[in-house]
């Protein structure tokens, strides 16, 4: 699957990408663990349908009762239909220029950063509702005049949500621009128990799949695929034992596309069925 350079996509190939881009994405199909090279912070105001994304160490699913602020970095996006066979969201993006300027002019924190997390949930209210009504109506006026005022947007936007959410949103957006890189061993070892593939955890460690297994071996001295296998059977084993979850209810979330592979995958590590570890 292609990467997917965004907002970059957006723009025609010789177009500069502005400091504040506000998209509309509208979709009649449903996208799955989409490669993302997410180049600007984002807001993503979902109104319709659901939303999950992957990233280096943890991942969110949100609904449309839900927004999210993303930093930027490599991601996988699933995006879901509603009933309604739709799916809308809209895409507010904005520079690590701007956030800097906001930082610097309404915030007094400089201190070290110490939140990690690459996203934040934010409730959608009536404030949220109004405020992308008010978005949706620029695109119909002049390009300086539309980009002087989302310049106000983007600052009226910030604001709320700094008095909204207070400390936790400030300490958030001073996490946007700490550019600390996830090591290979962290980013592996936080995707045990998720189902990504191989090549989608070399996606978030911005490697190719041979360059990444290169580093892996380097690493643990085994392959990435007997290392990821042997973990997540015996986290697969853990569960089975706790007595809550059938195998059948578990095989995915550990990466396997069916009940019979995982149950032979797990046998011939233990020496007995998943059936016979559930109690």
């Amino acid at each position: 699957m292609p990467i997917e350079n965004i907002p970059e996509i957006y723009f025609n190939e010789n177009q500069e990408v502005p400091d504040l881009f506000v998209y509309n994405l509208k979709m009649t199909n449903d996208v799955v663990k989409s490669k993302v090279n997410l180049s600007m912070h984002m807001f993503s105001f979902l109104q319709v349908g659901k939303k999950q994304v992957h990233f280096s160490g943890t991942s969110v699913a949100v609904n449309k009762d839900q927004s999210l602020l993303l930093k930027k970095g490599n991601c996988l996006w699933t995006e879901l239909l509603d009933t309604e066979a739709i799916y809308f969201c809209t895409c507010f993006f904005f520079s690590e220029k701007k956030l800097k300027e906001f930082l610097k002019k309404y915030t007094k924190n400089d201190k070290a950063n110490t939140v990690e997390i690459p996203y934040l949930i934010i409730r959608n209210d009536a404030y949220i509702s109004s405020y992308l009504n008010s978005l949706s109506t620029m695109g119909r006026e002049s390009k300086i005049f539309v980009e002087n005022l989302l310049s106000v947007k983007f600052e009226e936007l910030m604001l709320y949500l700094l008095q909204k959410y207070g400390e936790q949103f400030e300490s958030y957006l001073y996490s946007l621009i700490n550019e600390e890189p996830s090591s290979l061993r962290k980013i592996v070892e936080s995707n045990i128990s998720s189902n990504l593939k191989l090549e989608e955890i070399a996606f978030l460690c911005n490697m190719s799949l041979s360059t990444f297994k290169r580093h892996f071996i380097k690493e643990y001295d085994m392959s990435p695929g007997k290392w990821l296998q042997d973990k997540r059977l015996q986290n697969a084993k853990k569960i089975l034992e706790q007595g809550k979850l059938k195998p059948s209810e578990i095989f995915l979330d550990f990466g396997y596309n069916n009940l019979s592979n995982f149950s032979i995958a797990f046998k011939n590590k233990f020496g007995f069925s998943p059936n016979q570890a559930f109690k």
